[in-house]
């Protein structure tokens, strides 16, 4: 990744000086640890879309989900889930744009891999006679510059690049992980009894070490190999500790990677490939 977030910011100034509607995408998966860094840029009403709802468990409640996200900024005017993927409340996206937007134009943010370009192309797709044109990929930070898509005659959408968030486990893996580590489907939730000596691994690039006995849940990609282990503790080196105290409903996140259902409150140990960032957050499942 060559850019920094110093070069997003005044794009989000400029946007600040329009008070055009802002579209705000935030993936369900990972789920940035501050999103001060877009909002107190901005001084537009936002729209707040959570999107890739078809990635976590159908199990979940949507109401649970939005209620998540209650009380972040009084920016937010609104707030709806949807997966472009699966075609999911497209259409009441789109009813709420029509809702909101104070001119034709209308600003589409968010952090890299939050799913932007899929979420435009997908309204092109359904709401014009045009091929998407917006360029997807997995890698971070693939759209560099500010698109702008008339849709019709009332709506043009802006695609913004994404802003990066520090230490996502994303920009240090190479393009094989990566390719494992974003889920493409339901991921399935695994639940595992930690005892005294057990670790938990994640390919060679996490481990789970649980300094007493808990019930941890981990919500990750169904690509990922995961097992448990006496003997391994040993075997992957190089990697970074993060000493976690982890609150009862609180969950463990590895940002860009998944998180951690913790069943009451203890400490783990934390390993992961440098400079990935480890942290807690209130559960939202």
């Amino acid at each position: 990744v060559m850019k920094t977030n110093n070069d997003f910011i005044p794009i989000l100034n400029n946007i600040s000086k329009t008070k055009d509607l802002v579209i705000l995408l935030v993936d369900l998966f990972n789920i940035p640890k501050s999103l001060n860094s877009i909002i107190d840029n901005l001084d537009n009403d936002i729209l707040l879309v959570l999107t890739k709802r078809d990635i976590l468990p159908l199990s979940i409640y949507d109401e649970r989900l939005i209620d998540y996200f209650a009380n972040i900024s009084d920016r937010i005017i609104d707030t709806i889930i949807c997966s472009s993927k699966k075609n999911f409340h497209i259409d009441e996206l789109m009813d709420k744009i029509y809702e909101y937007k104070k001119s034709n134009d209308v600003y589409v943010v968010g952090y890299t891999n939050a799913g932007k370009s899929t979420l435009i192309n997908k309204i092109i797709y359904n709401y014009t006679d045009f091929e998407p044109i917006i360029t997807t990929s997995l890698l971070p930070s693939t759209t560099i510059d500010a698109i702008t898509i008339m849709i019709n005659e009332e709506l043009t959408l802006i695609d913004t690049p994404g802003l990066l968030e520090d230490g996502n486990i994303l920009d240090v893996v190479d393009t094989r992980l990566l390719k494992k580590i974003v889920p493409r489907k339901e991921i399935k939730a695994v639940t595992y009894q930690l005892k005294d000596k057990q670790s938990i691994f994640v390919e060679d690039i996490l481990r789970i070490d649980n300094c007493d006995v808990n019930n941890i849940i981990l919500f990750f990609s169904t690509d990922l190999k995961i097992e448990r282990s006496f003997k391994k503790r040993d075997l992957i080196q190089d990697l970074e500790l993060h000493q976690i105290k982890v609150n009862e409903r609180e969950d463990i996140v590895i940002s860009g990677l998944g998180f951690i259902k913790v069943m009451k409150s203890g400490a783990f140990n934390i390993y992961t490939v440098p400079g990935v960032l480890v942290y807690t957050r209130k559960s939202f499942i």
